[in-house]
């Protein structure tokens, strides 16, 4: 059988208020451009009734493939599982919240299909989020396009479509930390936005992705593709030193003029400040030191336990 002209990879984690829709607005969506396609759902361990109902969606159309992953292995290493089971000639990443509104696939398969370039990617011009959520966001995205020296990484998500050269060398990047806008935008090619605002969750409630998951992929960005905590640890080391030197000048000139001389509170401050920084400094080291035992480990990324494919 020949390979589809575009497959579409969704990652799903407990989305069974969201299937039915999903499924529905996707395939719609894919069937303005082909009907030779495969829509892979990427099942990462749900624990409610997220398969069953996928299931029940391939009965009425088996280009509806779902792939059941061992446990919740996060949402980067399912995206990576469906990437590599994915044989279209195109193919879309998109996440299964609705946030990113397939109806959008269209544009980026026509930026695509003349070979004129090799990715169409999201970017957000605005979302639907709350306050909080939407300045933690931006900060980082400032700080990451700011130390990175990646292109394409400013208010973008996972939300793209890639030609199979472009796949090929995505697929090839192996670390197990992984953060995929910025390893999209790592191999280069020839990319191009696509300008959106991003809707809330289709189904009212709060997104997936907690706080917590958001900064541990925060730092997964910034370890893996900037050097600014080395240089935090850098600039405030040079910091402490000229902090250091103006307090001796400060001391040696006191005691020359006879003024009183700092008592135990100072000194105790000033033994507390460096020893925190020693600690921050400690800690940024021990997170180079565990991603690099991680990657030395060579653990595989997922687990499949069955693929609906046939």
């Amino acid at each position: 059988m020949a390979n589809p002209l575009l497959s579409v990879v969704i990652p799903v984690f407990n989305e069974e208020g969201l299937i039915p829709t999903l499924v529905q607005r996707t395939t719609e969506a894919v069937r303005s451009i082909t009907d030779n396609y495969e829509i892979i759902c990427v099942d990462d361990g749900s624990r409610d009734q997220t398969l069953p109902l996928l299931l029940a969606a391939r009965v009425s159309d088996p280009r509806l493939k779902v792939l059941v992953l061992s446990r919740n292995f996060g949402h980067q290493a399912a995206y990576t599982a469906g990437l590599f089971a994915a044989k279209g000639q195109y193919v879309a990443m998109m996440d299964g919240d609705l946030q990113d509104p397939p109806e959008l696939l269209s544009r980026m398969y026509e930026l695509l299909k003349n070979d004129q370039y090799d990715i169409a990617y999201g970017h957000r011009t605005d979302r639907a989020e709350g306050w909080a959520r939407q300045t933690l966001i931006k900060m980082f995205h400032s700080v990451f396009r700011n130390f990175s020296r990646l292109k394409e990484t400013d208010n973008v998500g996972n939300f793209s479509m890639m030609n199979q050269r472009a796949l090929q060398a995505f697929l090839s990047l192996n670390e197990k930390n992984r953060y995929l806008p910025g390893l999209r935008s790592f191999i280069g090619y020839r990319q191009v936005p696509i300008s959106y605002a991003r809707q809330a969750r289709h189904d009212g409630t709060v997104p997936k992705m907690s706080y917590k998951r958001l900064i541990a992929l925060a730092f997964d960005a910034v370890f893996s593709f900037s050097d600014l905590p080395i240089k935090v640890c850098l600039y405030t080391g040079l910091f402490g030193m000229v902090i250091c030197l103006a307090g001796g000048v400060w001391v040696l000139v006191s005691k020359a003029l006879g003024l009183t001389p700092f008592g135990w509170s100072s000194l105790e401050l000033s033994i507390y400040f460096v020893g925190c920084i020693q600690l921050l400094f400690l800690g940024i080291l021990g997170e180079y030191v565990f991603r690099i035992y991680r990657e030395n480990q060579n653990r595989p990324l997922y687990f499949v336990q069955t693929y609906f494919d046939a």
